[in-house]
């Protein structure tokens, strides 16, 4: 059953269908593992399969690329092995004298790619820019631009592109525009709905699921841009395993339940840090306080499950609160169905400069939050109780700073 049978579809209905069929030979329901390194190209019948090397084409693969293309309202998927090869697949796309703008807040290992591997390797210039600001977007382009990447939700501070008005400059510019949609996933937005010609997803994250897979995938409609893509995939080698794919198979038929699972839980957690003493700024898309409320409104179906905010106190604060929850874990990535969270500064974006992170506002203030599906009650307990204990360390400080105060002025 080929992925655009459910082109009409709603987003619950091409998650579990799309781009699968019961097996020809089993009927089993569930998609096969195809471990197979190869296959066989001519038997008794004549000819056996359309597939050659598991490295250009691969059953499994397949089953998820055709559905994460119909999951975003695309032709075409290409899967990698991780959100970081999809990415550099698609920079490859570029050469020596091409200019790239993109969200100046974007994943630490994104602006690791571009600023130390794609620009002095293939001698692409980048220009990191505040893609939610239109007006700043605009001055970017130039004469030898040839693509805008967007990262929205940004991460980590959460920022949020107009993607519909950004397309629209863009292709005025004769740009093709890439939206990284890890953050959102396909359920919570549909770039390519609003006008993006290319959609980049870490599986790692929302669409796995249960931070179990390592992999990532691009969808496109344009079928120049795909043709590249797959010559660069078969080429270059950067391919999932087949049980990866089956993995992020799974995740997808269950995407919609969790991403309003994520979704609602966020808005809690959101309002409850919102009202705490100990926390200094909140930033989630669903709350009124987010500068781009309306926006995220407008291109959101849910506000997913990621938060950002700050806490008082600085370094030694945010290391206590840490290091005080129970059911949070510290631990890099997000979108699992368990509750994570992480201080970009020392983690994820510690490949970023110091000068880099403090014009993005990513202090050692910040923490990261992706929210999980566990019951609301047992979360905010969590924070409530981690957030006692940064409040309890930053009192001692104080305190401590008046008796060195007091032995310096009466010793």
């Amino acid at each position: 059953m080929e992925s655009d049978h459910y082109v009409n579809s709603h987003q619950e209905t091409k998650f579990i269908h799309s781009g699968q069929q019961p097996d020809p030979i089993t009927g089993a329901v569930v998609t096969p593992i195809s471990l197979a390194t190869t296959f066989a190209q001519r038997g008794p019948g004549g000819l056996y399969s359309t597939y050659e090397y598991s490295r250009t084409g691969n059953p499994t693969r397949e089953a998820f690329e055709k559905n994460l293309a119909a999951a975003e309202g695309g032709k075409y998927g290409v899967a990698f092995a991780s959100g970081c090869a999809a990415t550099n697949v698609l920079m490859a796309l570029y050469g020596p004298g091409d200019h790239i703008v993109t969200s100046d807040d974007v994943y630490g290992g994104t602006r690791r790619l571009f600023s130390k591997y794609s620009a002095p390797k293939q001698n692409i210039e980048y220009s990191f820019v505040n893609t939610s600001d239109l007006g700043a977007l605009e001055a970017a382009f130039k004469e030898n631009t040839k693509l805008l990447w967007i990262e929205t939700p940004t991460n980590p501070t959460l920022k949020i592109t107009d993607i519909e008005a950004a397309c629209k400059i863009a292709h005025n510019h004769n740009c093709l525009v890439a939206v990284d949609n890890t953050f959102a996933s396909p359920y919570c937005q549909s770039p390519m709905a609003l006008g993006a010609d290319i959609v980049v997803h870490s599986v790692t994250k929302y669409i796995g699921g249960h931070t179990d897979v390592v992999m990532g995938v691009v969808i496109t409609s344009n079928e120049d841009v795909y043709k590249q893509l797959k010559f660069f995939q078969n080429t270059l080698g950067g391919v999932p395993a087949p049980f990866d794919c089956y993995n992020a198979l799974k995740g997808m038929k269950t995407l919609h339940l969790r991403m309003k699972a994520h979704s609602k839980n966020a808005l809690k957690v959101a309002q409850f840090l919102e009202t705490h003493s100990m926390v200094t700024k909140v930033i989630y898309p669903g709350l009124v306080s987010h500068p781009q409320h309306n926006i995220a409104k407008k291109q959101m179906r849910l506000f997913s499950g990621m938060i950002t905010f700050y806490i008082k106190g600085g370094l030694e604060t945010s290391r206590v609160f840490l290091s005080s929850t129970k059911l949070f874990i510290c631990a890099e990535s997000l979108g699992a169905v368990e509750c994570l969270m992480e201080h970009p500064a020392l983690m994820t974006h510690a490949s970023v400069s110091s000068e880099v992170r403090a014009e993005l506002g990513i202090s050692d203030s910040l923490i990261r939050l992706s929210i999980g599906v566990e019951h609301i009650d047992d979360i905010i307990e969590d924070l409530r109780y981690a957030l006692a204990k940064a409040q309890e360390s930053l009192e001692k400080v104080v305190d401590d700073d008046d008796d060195n105060a007091c032995g310096g002025l009466f010793g």
